[in-house]
């Protein structure tokens, strides 16, 4: 499945071919990527992606989870994902990453909304959540931007890189909202 956001940015579902560009990418931008996403410190070889991907295109029966790659002028940019989808309850939450070379021009905001108007329209999900490191001041921008909701902290919700915790501002959207 492929969302156009603009004549710029295409989210295309992840396939195990994209494994070698996200690799590299991690690989080239550990120092960056690494200060808010734990995985990239266990990210060794091309093989943890290729195990990543697998697991994401055989999904357990009652997962409904989506993971796509950013694409900006036909350039690998990042992933956008809608993850612990609760059908059940018509929940989900929005985790993305951006690649250092294509921070600062609305991209991930502009997937974000398109990803959202995809989990509200086609997915007919009630509540869409994102959550961020309250210092990640970038992150926690785009939520803020697209008219979220402050919910409140998640004291110690995630455990980076040295083995240190790290509160969640934790942002939500209604169907309703929009």
């Amino acid at each position: 499945m492929t969302l156009n956001v603009d004549s710029n940015i295409e989210l295309r579902e992840i396939q195990l071919s994209d494994a070698s560009i996200i690799f590299n990418t991690i690989d080239n931008q550990r120092t960056y990527l690494g200060e808010w996403l734990p995985f990239v410190a266990t990210t060794t070889g091309i093989n943890d992606i290729e195990a990543f991907i697998n697991s994401v295109l055989n999904p357990t029966q009652d997962k409904c989870d989506y993971t796509f790659t950013i694409s900006y002028n036909t350039n690998f940019a990042g992933i956008i994902s809608l993850k612990d989808t609760d059908m059940q309850n018509k929940k989900t939450e929005i985790g993305y990453w951006l690649s250092q070379d294509f921070q600062g021009k609305g991209i991930v905001s502009k997937s974000v909304e398109t990803l959202c108007d995809f989990a509200f329209n086609e997915m007919h999900l009630n509540r869409i959540q994102i959550k961020c490191a309250v210092e990640n001041v970038k992150s926690k921008q785009i939520p803020e931007r697209l008219g979220f909701q402050f919910e409140g902290i998640e004291r110690d919700g995630e455990l980076l890189t040295g083995n240190r915790y790290t509160d969640l501002a934790v942002y939500s959207k209604l169907s309703n909202d929009r």
